[in-house]
């Protein structure tokens, strides 16, 4: 299994207590590998090998809580190179 970025905005986080929360409780998840929190836009990443739906589960019990993306946690950078100079 791939390692993946999930990035949730939890509406209720507004505080430090609430963050710590938050964090306590992404962190009992199996495959978690990184948890950032941004208080100031209400974000919560994490990124691991596990499942997006225990994490929406754990957040639920703190407040209200969106899904704001999923992916990959590391993009692959593409080499373009167009019109090769001869």
């Amino acid at each position: 299994m791939a390692q993946i970025k999930v990035v949730m905005k939890i509406m209720t986080m507004n505080d430090e207590k609430t963050k710590q929360k938050a964090i306590e409780a992404v962190a009992d998840i199996y495959g978690v590998d990184s948890i950032a929190a941004d208080l100031k836009e209400q974000k919560l990443t994490v990124i691991g090998e596990m499942d997006t739906i225990a994490i929406a589960k754990k957040l639920k019990k703190i407040g209200k809580t969106d899904i704001v993306s999923v992916g990959p946690a590391k993009e692959e950078k593409k080499d373009d190179k167009k019109g090769g100079k001869k």
